[in-house]
């Protein structure tokens, strides 16, 4: 009895503080293994984060793992079919930053969802904020690697890449060989001559991406999304005064999803007893 409480005691330290799990661990729970990964993120502390738990019990053991970008319907789905129970989003399930949910209280389409993820003992977690704190940026190491500019990639800076003089054109034609089926929307001469670009991951806001063009070195920003009227404008402008920009918007999912497979890479290099998959939630819509 003495040996098997103290088996239990190094098995709840492995995993609070060790973070790893090996062949013959006690269970895992959700909340356990959420602490682990922050803890493996490196990053301080975050008093203020949209990285809570959105849907379940944390004491809920782990069978096994999904990341993915968004936990739609349809990755939920996927996820019940794996026999996994732990669902790490990278954006928001109830469609809005914080996953309020007080005006969709009445909506049979969020009803329907929460009622899956209910009924399957799903939990939920957000992992935003702390994965984009790993050293390099997690979401953007995951992009580089999807996109195959690791030998681009500025040594000080993870979202600088810098290319032999090529056209925007040219540039253009190497994305959409990454992303096939995709529609891309650029402002900017596709004859114009660019060699640094900076990656603008998911929804960071039009000042984001204006500080960066805004710098002498920086001729392209290639970026998720932003409302029309914002960066869209801005670099229309630029280009009508004959400055040497422009702006690449290759859709919030296909900027940021990739990153969610690295996160299930990497975490598999410190939990090794729990099934991890990375879903594909593919595109919000489709091009026509």
């Amino acid at each position: 009895m003495k040996i098997s409480f103290h088996l239990c005691i190094l098995s709840a330290f492995s995993i609070l503080f060790l973070g790893q799990w090996t062949s013959g661990q006690m269970t895992v729970t959700s909340r356990e293994l959420i602490e682990t990964i922050i803890q493996r993120t490196g990053a301080e502390r975050l008093s203020k984060t949209v990285d809570v738990i959105k849907e379940g019990n944390p004491e809920t053991p782990v069978r096994g793992v999904v990341t993915c970008m968004f936990a739609t319907m349809e990755v939920l789905q996927k996820a019940v079919e794996k026999n996994c129970n732990l669902i790490i989003t990278h954006e928001p399930t109830y469609y809005n930053h914080l996953d309020e949910t007080e005006l969709f209280q009445k909506d049979s389409v969020f009803l329907e969802k929460q009622k899956f993820i209910k009924d399957h003992n799903l939990v939920i977690w957000r992992f935003h904020d702390y994965i984009h704190r790993i050293q390099p940026d997690g979401i953007v190491t995951g992009m580089t690697e999807k996109l195959g500019w690791e030998e681009n990639r500025d040594t000080d800076n993870p979202y600088k890449f810098t290319f032999p003089q090529i056209t925007l054109k040219e540039l253009l034609k190497d994305i959409k060989r990454t992303f096939p089926e995709n529609g891309f929307h650029v402002v900017g001469n596709p004859e114009m001559q660019l060699s640094t670009v900076i990656y603008v991951p998911g929804a960071s806001g039009s000042n984001a991406h204006i500080q960066q063009l805004r710098k002498a070195e920086v001729d392209i920003v290639v970026a998720g999304e932003v409302p029309q009227w914002e960066t869209y404008e801005y670099v229309r402008d630029a280009n009508t005064q004959g400055r040497k920009k422009a702006i690449v918007f290759i859709g919030h999912v296909y900027s940021e999803a990739s990153g969610m497979k690295f996160c299930a890479d990497w975490m598999r290099k410190f939990v090794t007893d729990i099934p991890i998959h990375y879903i594909d939630c593919g595109s919000s819509y489709w091009t026509y």
